[in-house]
């Protein structure tokens, strides 16, 4: 099929990959302008004009999609039987769904109508769901609100973060990318209207990054740090400085002994040992951690940061 394709983060990519392998003829990719990255701020692309340079495809990085009648134009000479639009980053307005006969699908990181929005993958690992999956769909005006054609759905382990979901969703969505092209083609692919009862995956923001000690459990709070892992990471402070957690479980009734602490405060720390690591009274459970990084310094093992900083017990998190 002849295909312009619209997608931006190496999500995007790996279905982009997906659909060149598949022997389709993309005619187009359209993705991000190139953005200033790193200390020296040089203009980095993405991971999807990466792809395309490698291998000679017309690329088009409009800073505005909407009103943008030069670029709606080009893509109107392109031709194209369908768009594949994949973690582009900007609402299509109808003149460009219209454009191709087959219409514009999309793939989505989530087994819709649950978590539509930015955030599909993140929200999934911070509310603590253990299944989720992909679904394509044709793209309408609104967020995420088409019919679906295909969903594939997966369990999330039980530590798993963000990161490593991510990953193996990305290799999903390319692939049930390949499949949904191949029933549009043969004209058998289904089309599923969405149900009233969605939620919404918002964008993360900065501040939900900080743990609350006083409102969340040991199991909230391992959710929120494997959920913004390796986004942003989730921080706490001790004595004035910030500390990051890349890793923690909830302590099994086995590896601590933690009756009548109910005079401690929430965020005190129960057992700091170089071998054993520190564990830290919550809200509700114990939370052990494993994986830390200190106020500018790198991520480490908690064995390793403490045979080079004091954690002591009763110390306080906050």
């Amino acid at each position: 099929m002849r295909i312009v394709f619209m997608g931006t983060p190496d999500f995007a990519e790996e279905s982009l990959k997906a659909i060149f392998k598949a022997g389709h003829e993309i005619v187009g990719v359209v993705t991000n302008p190139d953005r200033p990255k790193g200390r020296g701020m040089k203009m980095i692309p993405s991971p999807v004009k990466e792809f395309a340079n490698e291998n000679n495809l017309k690329i088009f990085q409009p800073e505005k999609v909407k009103n943008n009648e030069e670029f709606i134009n080009e893509l109107k000479a392109l031709k194209p039987e369908v768009i594949c639009v994949v973690a582009y980053g900007k609402i299509l307005p109808k003149e460009i769904l219209d454009i191709p006969p087959y219409g514009c699908i999309n793939v989505h990181a989530s087994l819709l109508p649950k978590y539509r929005g930015a955030a599909p993958i993140q929200w999934a690992v911070l509310n603590g769901d253990k299944t989720t999956g992909v679904t394509t769909m044709y793209m309408d005006i609104g967020m995420d609100t088409g019919d679906m054609i295909l969903k594939q759905e997966v369990q999330i382990g039980e530590d798993e973060t963000t990161g490593e979901l991510w990953d193996r969703l990305k290799v999903l969505g390319g692939n049930l990318l390949v499949e949904t092209l191949k029933q549009i083609e043969k004209g058998i692919a289904p089309r599923e209207k969405q149900g009233k009862d969605y939620t919404i995956a918002p964008m993360l923001s900065k501040d939900m990054a900080k743990i609350d000690w006083n409102q969340k459990t040991a199991e909230e709070i391992k959710n929120l740090v494997r959920g913004l892992n390796p986004i942003m990471g989730a921080y706490t402070f001790l004595n004035g400085k910030k500390i990051k957690f890349w890793k923690v479980k909830v302590a099994g009734e086995n590896e601590i002994y933690a009756e009548n602490l109910g005079f401690l405060i929430n965020g005190t720390v129960i057992t700091s040992d170089p071998k054993d690591g520190i564990f830290i009274k919550c809200k509700e459970g114990i939370l052990k951690v494993l994986e830390i990084q200190g106020e500018n310094a790198k991520r480490m093992s908690i064995q390793d940061y403490l045979r080079g900083n004091s954690i002591q017990e009763f110390d306080v998190f906050e």
